[in-house]
């Protein structure tokens, strides 16, 4: 094969893998998207070269590169250096990764080469999901979340059992197009192939239409209202607009939908802008306005973002992110924060945990804390934010229901919000901004990805944004009451609670698991025969 027709193939994947994903993408052919690539990849092992990794890199990379450009080119709005690092490194990764699994389908064979490409790409997606350079925006399995029809059975497998059908569907369709075109075979000794194939597709869709058709929500509403300011992030949040005439604009829509039996308020990520202390949590300004507020609401629960502080004293645990406070011997630091508050109980709070790197966290801060500078909060602060290790599920003060609170993309980690669910939680609620990408496709990729953990754990989702979609998901993935772009408005539901626990919510993802320690054998067995062979050939 000519390196333009490889070069072409390449490309053609890329656009593949574009055209499918959200929102306005054709699923579909994201069970061909690798095809291209594959007839790359063989053209590459059949000339033998003795350093085939490095040919087909380039390749793999320019595919890769296509699918994260043209689908999260948005990134730039919000940080136009940290978006081109993350689409360029990004894509590396994921070309590295593609060119193991050929090295590993040279010395292995097809059928071990073939799980080898598979279980590979699905360790790399699950690291992409743990370590602090994460950014699994791209994982195949999100690409199916206008489809949710189909992939109901998210809550056995979660996101990598779409990675598997994916796959699956590559291989097969691959191997059947080689046999005609490549190998001259007629396309009738293809059909029992085809027929396989056309199973592997069918029968997972008629299962999950079967599952989506037959679910029935369990009675259980609570009344919870949905506020979206719609308050600018670069010329209003945090310089244009105090921060009391922004609380005060949240409430005022907030009572357009309360009543005396409204169980919930939900507000968007980082509403209270003027930072709160948390060591003195009474003494702040909105949370004083919040409980004049909830004098008229004593049934109401509130649940809201906002920039908080914890000051470090001498003595203390002082975490890596902390920094000195105005050179004395004390230390704090800042936070991406949830908060449940209700009338007559103390405020309990969450911390933002999965931060977006190079953006709300400089990597590896313990390593790297010399560059934290140019780490910038948006949320208008430098400098790493802190996290902590365990979720906090809020639970009413009869501790009859549970909420997770996610804060912005969190909202994407499912193995990540299964320790809510497990901890009790009932609802998961999303609080976001959204207003960083405009009017772009990421944030209705953001909200599209939400069915995903509906899905997945069964659990009704509310979803507030600053701007951007704003909405309810039941729990089979439907959305609904979603709000327009740049629209300050406000939605009511009466939202099922569940307690019954998902396959999903009790093991995670499973399936990367079994990839990671399926990576780990298959990588030693590449590298033990490739010193055999070095062996046989000098001795």
């Amino acid at each position: 094969m000519k390196k333009i027709h490889s070069l072409l193939l390449a490309v053609l994947s890329g656009l593949l893998f574009s055209t499918a994903w959200p929102v306005h993408g054709f699923a579909p052919l994201l069970f061909v998207a690798f095809v291209p690539l594959f007839f790359v990849e063989q053209a590459v092992a059949d000339k033998a070269y003795k350093y085939s990794f490095i040919k087909i890199l380039p390749y793999a990379y320019v595919a890769f590169l296509i699918w994260n450009v043209l689908t999260t080119y948005w990134v730039l709005y919000s940080t136009s250096v940290g978006g081109i690092f993350a689409m360029a490194v990004n894509s590396l990764f994921m070309a590295i990764v593609f060119s193991l699994g050929h090295v590993s389908k040279k010395r292995l064979g097809k059928a071990a080469g073939n799980v080898a490409i598979a279980s590979y790409w699905m360790a790399f997606e699950y690291l992409h999901l743990k370590w602090e350079l994460t950014w699994p925006w791209l994982s195949l399995g999100n690409g199916f979340s206008e489809y949710f029809k189909w992939i109901q059975w998210y809550d056995y497998t979660g996101i990598f059992g779409g990675a598997v059908w994916i796959f699956v569907m590559n291989f097969m369709i691959y191997n059947i197009l080689r046999k005609i075109i490549v190998e001259k075979e007629p396309l009738s000794s293809q059909v029992k192939s085809i027929a396989i194939s056309a199973l592997v597709l069918i029968v997972p869709i008629g299962i999950s239409l079967w599952k989506y058709y037959s679910y029935d929500e369990t009675s259980n509403p609570r009344k919870v209202v949905v506020v979206q300011p719609n308050i600018d992030p670069y010329n209003e949040k945090f310089e244009g607009m105090t921060a009391a005439d922004q609380l005060e604009k949240l409430l005022a829509l907030a009572e357009q939908k309360l009543d005396t039996n409204t169980d919930f308020l939900v507000g968007p990520e980082t509403a209270l802008v003027q930072g709160v202390w948390e060591n003195h949590t009474e003494d702040a300004p909105a949370i004083k306005r919040l409980r004049v507020f909830l004098e008229k609401y004593p049934k109401l629960k509130i649940v809201v973002g906002l920039s908080s502080y914890r000051m470090f004293f001498k003595g203390d645990k002082i975490p890596v992110t902390a920094r000195r406070y105005r050179g004395q011997d004390m230390w704090f630091d800042a936070y991406n924060t949830a908060m449940l508050m209700e009338k007559g109980k103390p405020v309990v709070y969450y911390h933002k945990s999965k931060l977006v790197p190079g953006v709300e966290r400089m990597p590896y801060p313990a390593v790297f804390k010399f560059l934290e500078p140019m780490a910038i909060n948006l949320g208008g602060m430098s400098g790493s934010l802190g996290t902590q290790k365990e979720r906090t599920v809020f639970f009413s003060s009869d501790d009859s229901i549970g909420v997770a609170p996610e804060i912005c993309y969190e909202s994407i980690y499912g193995d990540y919000a299964t320790e809510y669910i497990r901890k009790g939680a009932n609802f998961i609620f999303i609080i976001t901004n959204d207003g960083w990408w405009k009017d772009t496709p990421g944030h209705r990729q953001h909200c599209s990805y939400a069915r995903l953990q509906a899905i997945e754990m069964r659990r009704s989702v509310a979803r507030s944004a600053n701007t951007g979609t704003s909405c309810f998901i039941n729990q089979r993935g439907d959305m609904q009451q979603a709000t327009k772009w740049w629209v300050p408005t406000v939605i009511a539901a009466d939202v099922n609670a569940n307690d019954k626990l998902t396959f999903y919510a009790r093991f995670g993802d499973y399936i990367a698991r079994v990839a990671v320690m399926m990576t780990a054998l298959l990588l030693l067995w590449t590298i033990t025969t490739a010193l055999n062979k070095t062996k046989r050939r000098l001795g």
